[in-house]
């Protein structure tokens, strides 16, 4: 109800604002090249949005939509899992990182070195996260 209250009170101050925040969506995808025979555990979610888990084969994509808050704080994690890493979680679209590198497209690819991700302004993947050492 508050929520609600206020983004109506935002809404007649700011029209123009909330109605660019909210028109724009932004599809979000994590490609899964592992290897021949690699299947990629996905389960992705924000506060407000539980995606469920996927599993995703090799060469295979995992993707959603959404548009982000007037708040500018969205925000959606996943948890990933294949044969070498059992879990590992990282932040798929945060509003402060992504808003300029990732504005309409934010494309995540998955291979045994890390995770890599699409530079939407360059057009080049950038290496963003290695695996845990082994244990």
């Amino acid at each position: 109800m508050v929520k609600k209250l206020l983004l109506m009170m935002m809404m007649l101050w700011s029209p123009t604002y909330y109605w660019v925040v909210s028109a724009k969506k932004v599809e979000a995808s994590i490609d899964n090249k592992l290897g021949i025979g690699k299947n990629l555990s996905v389960h992705c979610q924000s506060k407000d949005d539980d995606l469920g888990e996927h599993s995703i084969s090799n060469d295979e994509s995992f993707k959603w939509e959404f548009s982000p808050n007037v708040w500018e704080t969205t925000l959606y994690f996943c948890v990933l899992g294949w044969e070498r890493v059992r879990s590992y979680e990282f932040d798929a679209y945060s509003f402060g990182r992504d808003r300029s590198r990732c504005e309409t497209r934010c494309a995540w690819l998955v291979s045994i070195e890390g995770i890599y991700a699409l530079n939407d302004q360059t057009t080049l993947w950038e290496f963003f996260y290695p695996w845990p050492p082994l244990s």
